[in-house]
Order: structure tokens, then sequence, then C-alpha cells
């Protein structure tokens, strides 16, 4: 497990950006530019303070022949919701681009109803797309197109929140869902188009990402299957006393605390996130985090071993217990996917050391079983009067087993 929490703990996802932008287009001649953080995208503009009218270019790609292309501002926050966008595809009629605004509203995150197209409530004085090699040039996978917009800014405001994304299908003039990569859930970011500057409000929410990620692999899915391995095997060496369950109980408290700290981490992403919803990983996350603190609240209530009412509280913590750590792995994996590393080092690492504790409780549980039966052969003998004594006991069992 070592190695694992080690690698956990210094990994970390590096986004390769490209430092190359253009100020040049077939038709104009923009003032700056900027290479955006994701999905190989670029802005290039020129602002005007004396009138705050702002003329940019977006540069992006197709990632499929019937896909899209968005580019737009969010007044309020860089994120999905609330954004003004212009989203270029093939017309389902012509096959020629089609460039139509959108509003991005709370309800488009839930999918309940087709994206349709409606006028911007924001001064968008001109826009239009072009795909790169003119008329004649056909949208494939990879190719290259420039949404133009001229937009009338609220004076002396010039931070502006871009937001950009790409996706696979439209049906009819309605764009569908986008991928959910961590790219493509990176696709935003604060410029100020007077300075040219990125701002840097936005740039702690990978970091938190990931502190967010290593603390719940490493509680929820290590720290707790632990704790219960080792109450489940080591009270039944005899020569380790009651240490086991200093142990048992010390593994336990630590993924707790550190769980619920990830937790908290996790509501707070989901704060600044307010475009983007994770349903299954979010109720999942609840779930394990309600039966860890049951589990907490069960050690004030543990009954002494002569109540009558022990083993009503053990199979209470029994259930619980497996419960949270089944539901803590699968939000494990869960979270691999919903930051875009199903396929990294990090969740094979993970899978290894599942793998290496699953050996580890095969291995006990056959040993446990030997034991027993071991156990119950002596017993058995026992009452037939076969043997008389531990000790003659021990040296028949023996026997039988070697």
């Amino acid at each position: 497990m070592l190695p694992f929490l080690l690698f956990l703990l210094s990994f970390q996802h590096l986004e390769i950006v490209s430092g190359h932008c253009t100020t040049s287009t077939a038709a104009k001649t923009f003032e700056k530019c900027t290479t955006l953080p994701s999905q190989d995208a670029s802005i290039a503009w020129t602002f005007h303070p004396h009138n705050a009218t702002l003329d940019l270019v977006f540069f992006g790609s197709f990632i499929s022949p019937s896909g899209w292309v968005a580019w737009g501002i969010n007044p309020d926050s860089p994120g999905m919701t609330g954004t003004r966008a212009l989203i270029a595809f093939p017309d389902p009629n012509s096959g020629q681009v089609v460039l139509l605004p959108y509003i991005l509203d709370p309800g488009v995150k839930l999918q309940k109803s087709p994206l349709l197209s409606r006028p911007l409530d924001i001064h968008l004085l001109s826009s239009s797309a072009t795909l790169y090699g003119g008329r004649l040039a056909t949208i494939h996978r990879g190719a290259a197109i420039q949404i133009h917009a001229t937009l009338k800014l609220v004076p002396n405001k010039t931070k502006i929140h871009h937001v950009w994304n790409r996706g696979l299908y439209v049906q009819g003039y309605s764009p569908t869902i986008h991928p959910t990569t961590n790219s493509d859930l990176s696709s935003a970011a604060t410029i100020d188009v007077m300075s040219g500057t990125a701002a840097t409000t936005h740039s702690n929410l990978h970091t938190l990402k990931m502190v967010h990620g290593v603390l719940n692999a490493v509680s929820w899915g290590v720290l707790l299957p632990v704790g219960v391995v080792a109450s489940r095997y080591l009270r039944h060496f005899q020569s380790l006393g009651p240490a086991w369950f200093y142990f048992h109980a010390g593994i336990q408290l630590s993924g707790i605390v550190l769980g619920t700290t990830g937790f908290a981490i996790g509501i707070r992403l989901g704060q600044m996130s307010s475009g983007t919803v994770y349903g299954l990983h979010r109720k999942l996350g609840i779930s394990a985090f309600c039966l860890g603190s049951l589990q907490t609240l069960a050690l004030l209530f543990r009954p002494k071993t002569t109540n009558k009412y022990r083993k009503y509280w053990k199979s209470y913590h029994h259930f619980v217990g497996y419960a949270c750590v089944v539901l803590g792995v699968v939000n494990v994996f869960q979270g691999f996917e919903v930051m875009g590393e199903g396929s990294s080092i990090a969740k094979l690492s993970y899978c290894l050391s599942l793998s290496t504790l699953i050996g580890i409780c095969i291995a006990l549980e056959v040993n446990a079983w030997v034991i027993f039966c071991r156990k119950a052969e002596e017993d058995k003998l026992r009452r037939e009067g076969l043997i008389v004594g531990s000790e003659k006991a021990s040296t028949i069992s023996h026997g039988y087993i070697h």
C-alpha cells in the first residue's frame, strides 16, 4: 500500500498547453491573443476602450463530422451555467456551417429537454463562423473553425469570463452534451481584455480537485478497507490480545477524518463549479459519508460484551461497515472517471493495491477456515471421547493436518 500512497500524494495531472496563438485571420488582424488552457483553443481580440467594444475571434476545432464547437461569455462566473454561447455545427439540411445563439440556463445540465436556440440578452453587434479552408472546406474530425463576434461591453468592466467546448453530435438544431474528460470540464477562463492577462481566481480549482481525489482515495479506498480486514482477521490471533482492536479503531478513525476532509472539499468544489454536476459521484459520496458517520457514532453506544443487546449492535456495526467500504471503493472508481483519469497510471496503481488487499483477504480467509475445521474436528473427537485434554487434542489435531 505504501508505494500507492506515495504515488497518489505526488501525482498531479499536467495539461500540455501550447503557447502559440495568432493575431491574424484572412479577414483582419487583432491586437492581442492568448492560448486557452484546454482543447488547443485560442482567442484573439481588439478592445476599443472609447466605446467599450470588443472585436474577437475564437479558434477551435471539431471532434466529429456531426459535432459542434461553442464559444461564449458568462456575465457572472467562469462556468457553464449562465453562459451566452455561439455554437457552430453543420446544418442538418444543407451541411454548411451554421452559427446560432444559445443561453445555457440551469436546466441545461439536467438534460431534461433539448437545448434550443434563442436570442442572447447581451449586446452582440455581429457574429459569424468560418471553416479553415474557405467555402470549399468540409467539417471533419480535427477541422479548424473560427467564430467571430463583436460585442458591446459594460463600461469599465474589462474582465470577461470566456467559456468554450465541443461535442460529438447535434440532434436537429440542438447540440447534445459534450464529453466529460478533465479537459472538457475545465474549458473556462477569465481574461482582462484591456491588459491581456488571465485572472488567477479560478486557478486553484484543479489543485482542490487533486487534493479531494487523493484524500478520498486514501481514506475511503484504502484505509477503511484495511481497517475492516484488521477487524475480521487479526482478532483471531490470541497473541495480539486487544491490540487488534486499537489498530482497527485507529485505522478507521484516521480514514474517517481524512474522508470527512475530502468530503468537505468536494462540497466546496460543487459550489465553485455551479455549472457542473456529477450526480452519481455526489450521491455515492453523500451515502458513504453518512454511513461512515453512523459507524463513528456507534462507538459511543458500544455495549459491553455481557449486554444482551451486544449481538444486535454487532450486526448493525458489521452491516454498516461493509456497506460503507463498498460504497467508498465504488465511488473512488467513479472519481477516476469524473477527473478523466479512467485510463491513468493512478487508477492502475489503485487497482493493483486493491487486488493485493483482496489477495491477502483470500489467504487469511482460507487460513481462518482451516483453523475452524481443525477446531471442529477436535471438538468432534473430544465429544466421542477419543481425546482428552488440550495437549492431546493439539497432538492429534496436528497429526490430522500434517
